[in-house]
């Protein structure tokens, strides 16, 4: 009875005003532009040495809406995966403005949770916005719109980062960015903020083309396929299907590095090249791959068949939700918004340790101050997004933390039992100064208090891909 009440309450909260659908997702790309694949299905596509905005043929164009859309009520988008789901039972909610699986008939969500982590899960984030900037302008155009070291990053890594609002430094949306050649960049940004995001861009390239920025081509990569394979099993599942398994060198390719790889898909046939990202949204080792429209369906399919259901089942947004969770990773439109900075998120880690004095970045004369506390010189912040184990009943997205004295210093912006831990952990702000690991807090669920303390993020340790230990 349990395991139904907890389906439910995760049920709820992502069917419910759900603003976004991220994978800090960990996503990732690279390779030169020379030996990527050049053909893109475009939706749009700005350079700034024309000003001038060019839409493909309406085939192209999907409608784009926020999902939580109160003014009409929006038509939902099917991922290319959208049968299959249906053909594995899946149980299909609105997210981020498409069909998506919250859970499959096979799995409980607290099943899958645990699958995920003890053997290997696949879960579709098609829904998720793929970018591609090229050009002598994009290094300098990505280094305004975000605080990472662009500039530093090497061919075939990623950054996790945040867009950022001009003057305020508030976080417009999360964001992964590859470096794929020296003057080519993937991002993938969320489903939920795609509106934003898409008249975010558009506005930005216009105002570095004004202010003299130099060329930068912006495609937006429309229809393509995005997985997650993700779980202790998934290297051994993704080099099963290899064209060339002892070429890719799977085992060298470590957290936030990516290459292009082709598999052998069940019709004997070698698939285009994919780009493959390790990392992921789970904690766990796996990887992102990148694919083709016409070839979502097949990879997946080859994936799943390659490993037998023992090693490898499909996953919804429930289990995503928790092991996110657990995984101490944002979810944007709850536990970020146009209103928090960086240091606030304690994501002060994206901000590049060049750009740290450098600037130059949107937000940069607010967020640089918050860097350095009040006691010492600078701004400090008011409030910290900080981790709770919570007794008692879980706390869900608003509840207020309160101190000894019932005061409020804080709200619940993410919360849900732990499968891993059998506890009731949840993701929130605090007042600044109650934030520090240890400290005892209070949380109003249904109008009682519950004992919380404060504790460090991940709850569950990473299992990310860095490398063999030292022996």
């Amino acid at each position: 009875m349990k395991r139904f009440r907890t389906l439910s309450r995760v049920h709820d909260a992502l069917i419910v005003n759900r603003a976004a659908g991220r994978t800090p997702r960990q996503l990732s790309t690279a390779l030169d532009r020379a030996t990527a694949p050049s053909s893109f299905p475009v939706l749009y596509r700005i350079q700034t040495s024309t000003s001038r905005l060019r839409r493909l043929p309406s085939k192209f164009c999907l409608p784009i809406r926020h999902a939580s859309s109160t003014s009409t009520t929006p038509e939902l988008q099917k991922t290319p995966l959208y049968d299959l789901h249906l053909a594995h039972g899946g149980k299909m909610v609105p997210f981020g403005g498409f069909h998506m699986p919250v859970q499959y008939s096979s799995q409980s969500v607290s099943a899958s949770h645990h699958f995920t982590r003890n053997h290997a899960s696949l879960f579709d984030v098609s829904h998720m916005v793929q970018h591609r900037f090229s050009g002598p302008g994009s290094n300098a155009f990505l280094e305004r719109v975000t605080p990472a070291s662009i500039v530093r990053l090497e061919t075939n890594r990623n950054t996790l980062s945040t867009l950022l609002w001009p003057v305020t430094g508030g976080i417009v949306d999360d964001t992964i960015i590859t470096r794929l050649g020296p003057e080519s960049f993937y991002v993938v940004t969320n489903a939920g903020c795609r509106e934003k995001d898409l008249k975010y861009f558009e506005e930005q390239l216009e105002g570095f083309k004004k202010e003299g920025g130099g060329k930068v081509e912006w495609e937006v990569l429309e229809g393509w396929g995005l997985i997650a394979l993700q779980g202790p099993l998934s290297e051994d599942i993704l080099r099963s299907i290899l064209v060339e398994p002892e070429e890719t060198k799977l085992k060298e390719l470590y957290f936030g590095q990516s290459k292009f790889i082709k598999v052998k898909l069940l019709s004997g046939e070698a698939s285009s090249p994919l780009l493959v990202s390790r990392g992921g949204y789970t904690g766990e080792d796996g990887f992102e791959i990148s694919i083709p429209p016409a070839e979502a369906v097949a990879v997946t399919e080859t994936l799943l068949q390659s490993a037998t259901e023992e090693n490898l089942q499909l996953a919804g947004l429930g289990a995503r939700d928790s092991l996110r969770l657990e995984a101490g990773m944002c979810l944007y439109g709850h536990d970020l918004d146009d209103t928090t900075t960086p240091v606030e998120a304690a994501l002060s880690w994206v901000i590049g340790k060049d750009r740290r004095t450098s600037g130059g970045f949107h937000g940069s004369e607010v967020i640089l101050r918050q860097l350095t506390p009040k006691s010492k010189g600078g701004s400090g912040v008011e409030r910290r997004r900080i981790g709770l184990v919570i007794d008692g009943a879980p706390a869900r997205e608003g509840a207020d933390i309160v101190d000894e004295k019932g005061e409020k210093i804080g709200n619940i912006t993410s919360g849900c039992p732990s499968p891993a831990l059998g506890k009731n952990i949840a993701m929130g702000y605090i007042k600044d100064g109650f934030h520090k690991s240890g400290t005892d807090v209070e949380v109003v669920v249904r109008g009682k208090k519950r004992k919380a303390q404060v504790t460090k993020m991940p709850f569950v340790p990473s299992k990310y891909w860095k490398g063999a230990a030292p022996a």
